[in-house]
């Protein structure tokens, strides 16, 4: 039994990480249903264990924070949505790395409901889409970020999550290095000319959850 929550409105990022860790602490003591939690946050980085301090170019611009999911710098802000992910991974097979494949396809299965090709890249954290309409780079067709992924687990329950830039301020990207990759760029569904609402990313993630979320042996 998955409980689904959103909240509407901006969450502040103290708040939410205090409901995962006690929500995940529920969870493995079997007293809650695992959660994914849909928020969106007010403009802020965010740095995983793998941060480097020179990918924050403008410290001062927003409220930085420095997390304990996996990853780099990242952004979150008003415009995309952020699903919080605290499942039972222990239940899941125990294989962290399986499990991160499950949310990568979780997203490129929401893109495809918008008819977005989402793809994934060796060395390239995220969900990325191919950009003919830019120019050409030295490697190919250009690229851009559209999702990214970050979890933590704690006694074999995830939390953290991913994140989806529906409509985003895309120009609140440029006070990091985003996941530490300096060669490509980020969009957003609006972005690429989709008229899509958090409404209608919510209802994709839900309707493609069973099929890449549900537990298997």
């Amino acid at each position: 039994m998955v409980e689904w929550i959103t909240t509407e409105g901006l969450t502040e990022y103290a708040d939410a990480v205090a409901f995962m860790e006690t929500r995940a602490e529920a969870i493995h003591a079997g007293a809650a249903d695992e959660c994914i939690w849909l928020v969106e946050h007010p403009p802020m980085y965010t740095a995983g264990t793998s941060a480097k301090p020179a990918d924050l170019v403008d410290p001062d611009r927003f409220a930085v924070h420095t997390s304990k999911r996996g990853g780099q710098y990242t952004y979150h802000g008003p415009g995309q949505r952020v699903a919080y992910v605290m499942l039972d991974v222990g239940k899941r097979g125990r294989d962290v790395r399986r499990f991160v494949q499950d949310l990568e396809h979780w997203v490129i299965a929401t893109l495809a409901e918008f008819n977005v090709v989402g793809e994934l890249r060796a060395g390239r954290v995220g969900v990325w889409v191919q950009r003919p309409d830019k120019p050409a780079t030295a490697s190919g067709i250009a690229e851009d970020k559209i999702a990214a992924l970050g979890i933590r687990l704690r006694k074999w329950v995830s939390f953290h999550g991913l994140s989806i830039n529906v409509e985003p301020d895309l120009s609140h990207f440029d006070g990091i290095v985003p996941c530490g990759i300096t060669e490509h760029g980020v969009t957003s569904l609006v972005d690429l000319g989709l008229p899509v609402s958090m409404a209608d990313v919510d209802v994709a993630l839900r309707k493609t959850f069973a099929a890449h979320m549900t537990p298997r042996d």
